[in-house]
């Protein structure tokens, strides 16, 4: 609808790309940005007018505000990963999926903010402090939620993004950009896009490039996609996947970009149930509506089976031991040589080192260091790395052999409940929190299949629960497509936020399936 409004000079770049700025300011208390590049993407935006001017434009995403998570490298715009190691670092280069964004016409608002290193699942532990999930400050929250106490205001009470790409996910929610970039590692983009109401697709392993994203976890790293609605995910997606030289992992095959049918049928599709998502504190209210998504299918004439992935209930833990072993390596990297932060302590190198990355780390990304470097000790490796690395392969035929038995897609919860309030969130350590909120999600980065959030319905608190779907590799069409097709039926409501009223005008007129294709 924003690309249309543009092409027929409804509104200009600047006007659009003014207005998100605008809405950047009014809503900082969200803490959604860590950066905001105003004066480039004022030119930027400027650009993209002299092209609408012309009757050149680049494509669909031309002159639309974009949000890009703080661990993508931006030429000449801070990255820091919301951690002390990078603060003040600027890049030489652009990440090959924001070069192609910006190639596209796009416009970037800024950088967004994250757990430190993406190590989390709430974005409560960067260095810039935790984001606020813009439904705490929505009607639809407020009405809902009973003051414990007189003292006990909306500054406690606001609740969390869920992360690490929560800082995207708000952003978007809060329509101060149209889409965003997050980075999915164990389910960092669906897991927030769940709490914060947005779609959340993390593409199969190898279609988008890596390059350039400051690797977690490099085996199972994926940039993922934050947008209002499935029909834009399948936009971004389009301008974003294909072969990059700079990135071995990606696919030597052509990409051909999609457009989703805007009448998706189901009735010849096989959906099915992995009974071991019925995890261990799933909240009762997910369960009625993973019920209710099934039976919407069943009664479009799907085909509905219950099927197993036994290996499931391994997978958090083989998960925890491959991530960590992977951080310790990708982490060394940071030693206060070449880039980022260094200590003042000049006795040796060795202190240097020690000091810089004392000083740089938090505790959360020290402690996954010191676990995955335990791991991978000569006498520990075979009885974990090794081991883990199997298990990880079990939990990948699991998936082939469901998908090799006829089945399309799965259906399954995407979190265990909605948003906590952040005072509650943060009486668990991270380790904790993590290991609960990522084992829904982590599965399908373990065998690199790819997986959508799609926002399904308000919980009693008034507050987004999202359900997620999970595809065979390389069929994001087919994935797409079943996503829009329930995102058609659900009709999740927009969000109704008091903060945003004063731009109530043409453009922010978004229904909930406000698009720009």
């Amino acid at each position: 609808q924003v690309s249309a409004a543009l092409k027929e000079g409804h509104v200009t770049p600047t006007e659009l790309c003014q207005r998100c700025l605008a809405l950047i300011k009014s809503t900082k208390f969200l803490n959604a940005y860590i950066t905001v590049a105003e004066k480039t993407a004022l030119e930027q935006a400027e650009e993209s007018e002299k092209r609408y001017k012309r009757g050149q434009p680049l494509g669909v995403l031309d002159g639309i505000p974009v949000a890009v998570k703080d661990n993508f490298n931006t030429a000449g715009i801070e990255t820091t990963c919301a951690s002390n190691m990078l603060k003040g670092y600027i890049s030489p280069y652009n990440a090959t999926v924001v070069q192609k964004l910006l190639d596209q016409g796009a416009v970037l608002l800024g950088k967004t903010n994250l757990d430190e290193f993406a190590m989390g699942s709430g974005s409560t532990d960067g260095v810039f402090g935790p984001v606020r999930n813009p439904w705490s400050y929505s009607r639809q929250y407020k009405e809902k939620s009973v003051p414990k106490s007189d003292s006990e205001d909306e500054e406690s009470n606001w609740v969390i993004t869920g992360g690490s790409s929560g800082g995207s996910a708000a952003a978007v929610s809060s329509f101060t950009c149209f889409a965003a970039l997050g980075s999915d590692t164990g389910g960092s983009t669906r897991n927030p896009a769940a709490h914060c109401g947005v779609v959340g697709l993390k593409p199969t392993y190898g279609l988008i490039s890596r390059h350039g994203l400051i690797p977690l976890v490099n085996s199972m790293d994926v940039p993922g996609i934050l947008t209002r609605c499935v029909d834009d995910a399948a936009v971004v997606l389009g301008s974003l996947a294909g072969h990059d030289p700079k990135d071995s992992t990606t696919i030597q095959d052509n990409f051909k970009p999609f457009e989703l049918p805007s009448l998706p049928d189901v009735s010849k599709l096989s959906i099915g149930i992995p009974k071991e998502y019925h995890a261990p504190g799933l909240s009762s209210e997910i369960l009625a509506l993973w019920s209710k998504a099934a039976d919407l299918f069943k009664n479009a004439g799907a085909k509905v089976t219950e099927v197993s992935l036994p290996h499931t209930r391994y997978s958090i833990v083989c998960y925890h031991v491959l991530c960590t072993a992977e951080v310790a390596s990708n982490m060394a990297r940071f030693d206060g040589l070449e880039y980022g932060h260094r200590s003042d302590m000049n006795k040796s190198t060795e202190s240097m080192y020690a000091a810089t990355r004392r000083e740089g780390f938090n505790d959360v990304v020290r402690g996954r260091i010191l676990s995955g470097n335990y791991f991978l000790l000569k006498q520990n490796y075979e009885n974990y790395f090794v081991k883990a690395q199997k298990v990880r392969r079990l939990i990948a035929n699991d998936f082939l052999k469901v998908f090799g038995s006829g089945v399309d897609i799965l259906l399954t919860p995407t979190t265990l409940t909605d948003a906590v309030p952040y005072m509650e969130f943060i009486k668990e350590d991270n380790r904790t929190r993590s290991a609960q909120d990522d084992i829904l999600t982590q599965a399908a980065n373990m065998a690199g299949l790819p997986a959508i959030n799609v926002p399904a319905a308000l919980s009693e608190r008034g507050l987004p629960v999202g359900l997620q779907f999970i595809g065979r590799s390389f069929q994001e069409k087919q994935l797409l497509t079943v996503a829009k097709w329930f995102e058609k039926q659900v009709k999740f409501p927009m969000i109704q936020l008091e903060e945003v009223k004063g731009h109530n005008d043409n453009v922010f007129q978004h229904q909930k399936s406000a698009s720009f294709s």
